[in-house]
């Protein structure tokens, strides 16, 4: 993934080589401070479900706020997937498989799943996140899986699959023989915690992890959802990948996700650069990429899908015939 760009050309190589330099600082601080308001959550809501004249009602925004910060491990988990988080290669796979145990998400499918989404983005036969989704939305497919259920059903019912050794066509045959005991090894693990939690008589896993984490998905969803749903299918990664405008606690939580136009097209700049890069891309392209909001696009494409299912074409939401393009020198 790392060599792999949306636009070449686009931006100078000397400015490319500034922002695509790795920090493990900058890794640590990130991580530290998302682990850490995990940690402050769980204690928020352990306390306030553990001490005597507190009303348990507190527990709510605990409860909530644990979920939504443990859905946005997603966001650290793909940060960790391009080796882009840390500099020191190791910390990334490190947390990689910290973070994919805690989404139910195997680190090695993940990162050669999403290596075939960054190669074949908005691509109906090729895509892996489209090819997952069967087809185009309809008001009846999408509603469950904004609001998680068929999210994690579907990831669910995934561990089990591959386990059973099946896998999808663009893993190689040693790559098929590491995802497959991957998802074996977890679904071990989560046996172990099962097994720990009824001998314990203990709901911790429940309600600490598994209940806030499942509850939650639709905070998380209307990120993943906003990024490419309903956009053209032209391979151009300019225009088939949305920016997302939304307030600074958001994009803290999703590792700076929302510049996603700016990622797809130059997968191997860190998180914390890509404001910086976006900022390049507007002004080396001459136009903005496609950009939106949470609610304004969920609002949007729900009232198009009451009239009718998402089209396969897509819509092309710039129109960059007429655009100014400064090219890279």
């Amino acid at each position: 993934m790392e060599d792999f760009v949306g636009r070449k050309n686009l931006i100078p190589r000397d400015r490319m080589r500034e922002l695509t330099k790795r920090s493990d600082l900058r890794g640590w601080i990130q991580t530290i401070s998302h682990f850490g308001a995990i940690l402050l959550a769980g204690f928020g809501l352990y306390y306030t479900l553990n001490t005597e004249g507190v009303s348990q009602w507190w527990a709510v925004p605990f409860f909530i706020a644990l979920g939504v910060l443990l859905n946005f491990l997603f966001a650290a988990q793909h940060e960790y997937n391009h080796y882009t988080a840390f500099k020191t290669r190791w910390l990334n796979d490190v947390f990689n498989r910290i973070t994919g145990f805690i989404q139910l998400y195997p680190r090695d499918y993940e990162r050669w799943y999403h290596f075939e989404h960054h190669r074949h983005t908005q691509d109906w036969d090729n895509d892996p996140e489209l090819i997952s989704r069967g087809g185009p939305y309809t008001l009846g497919s999408y509603l469950p899986y904004l609001l998680g259920l068929t999210y994690w059903t579907g990831r669910i019912q995934r561990l089990f699959i591959v386990a059973s050794g099946k896998t999808a066509h663009y893993f190689t045959d040693k790559q098929k023989q590491k995802v497959v005991a991957e998802h074996r090894w977890h679904l071990a693990g989560y046996a172990l915690v099962a097994a720990a939690s009824v001998y314990l008589e203990s709901w911790a896993a429940v309600i600490y992890w598994i209940g806030p984490m499942f509850a939650t998905k639709v905070f998380q969803n209307v990120q993943n959802v906003t990024e490419h749903t309903g956009l053209t299918h032209l391979q151009d990664t300019v225009h088939n990948t949305r920016t997302i405008k939304t307030w600074w606690i958001f994009r803290w939580m999703a590792w700076n996700m929302q510049y996603h136009t700016a990622h797809h097209t130059f997968p191997a700049v860190p998180f914390y650069n890509l404001p910086a890069l976006h900022a390049e891309l507007v002004k080396h392209a001459g136009y903005e990429p496609p950009t939106t909001g949470y609610l304004a696009f969920q609002y949007r494409f729900i009232r198009q899908l009451i009239k009718a299912p998402e089209t396969r074409d897509g819509v092309a939401e710039i129109d960059s015939a007429t655009a100014q393009v400064e090219p890279a020198e």
